[in-house]
């Protein structure tokens, strides 16, 4: 679904991704992780549309989309969250969500299909529907869904989740995870997920990659990545013991199962 190949974006004589190459199937969850100054945000970016590359090539079913225009890339089904939510606040969640759909279709759908979209999202992520529910009686939680929901009422078919766990407690975190994998699981659609909770991610990916400096060092299933020497050295650190006690809880529950 997505191929990135070689990619590279420089600001100045900075270069903070470098000659970056991986791809991503369809249905596939996975994550993208790393250091903080890792390149992964930029990375983010550059799929986006917020950066054009610097060089290297990103496309999108077999179209290359590096280079074009946020709205546009967008359009052809390419959503993505923030770490940070920002939400139109004089307006309600409904009308964002609203709002969202528009600009996925590019105006090119009447009220009562954008209306549809909304509802059918903000339904999936547990928010309320109702047109006179205000943005302000939200918390960190509910902004982080809102979010979420806007990108899912452009009706995308490839999702880039950033950090959608921060600022969330423990059981927070674990219902945001489980609400990334139903969205795979009920509506198809792809994600790569940028996350720092390590322990929380990995209950739910298929694959990950690990960049440090801007370029990849490790690529592979969950518990192969963190058992590289490599990504415990310049990530995981004394999280490594935690992650792979995690993991091999999972695995242990899967085989009971």
């Amino acid at each position: 679904m997505l191929s990135v190949k070689e990619l590279t974006r420089r600001f100045g004589g900075f270069t903070a991704v470098n000659a970056l190459s991986f791809e991503l199937e369809k249905g596939e969850i996975l994550g993208l992780i790393g250091p903080n100054g890792s390149g992964k945000s930029t990375t983010f970016n550059v799929i986006a549309g917020l950066y054009a590359p610097s060089a290297g090539s990103v496309q999108l079913d077999g179209r290359e989309i590096g280079g074009l225009p946020p709205y546009r890339i967008c359009q052809l089904g390419l959503a993505r969250t923030f770490q940070i939510p920002r939400p139109f606040r004089k307006l309600t969640i409904l009308e964002n969500t609203v709002l969202a759909a528009h600009y996925g279709a590019g105006g090119q759908i009447g009220r009562a299909e954008a209306e549809r979209r909304a509802h059918d999202a903000l339904e999936l992520i547990g928010l309320p529907r109702d047109p006179g529910a205000s943005v302000e009686g939200l918390g960190a939680a509910g902004l982080k869904k809102l979010e979420m929901a806007r990108a899912l009422a452009t009706q995308p078919k490839l999702l880039l989740a950033d950090e959608s766990l921060g600022g969330l407690d423990e059981a927070e975190m674990n219902q945001a995870a489980e609400m990334l994998e139903r969205i795979r699981n009920e509506r198809g659609i792809s994600i790569i997920w940028v996350e720092h909770i390590m322990g929380v991610l990995m209950k739910v990916i298929d694959r990950c990659i690990v960049l440090d400096h801007g370029e990849l060092i490790a690529e592979g299933a969950p518990a192969e990545v963190t058992r590289d020497p490599r990504v415990i050295e310049v990530y995981l650190g004394s999280d490594a013991e935690a992650v792979h006690r995690q993991l091999d809880r999972q695995q242990s529950a899967a085989e009971a199962g």
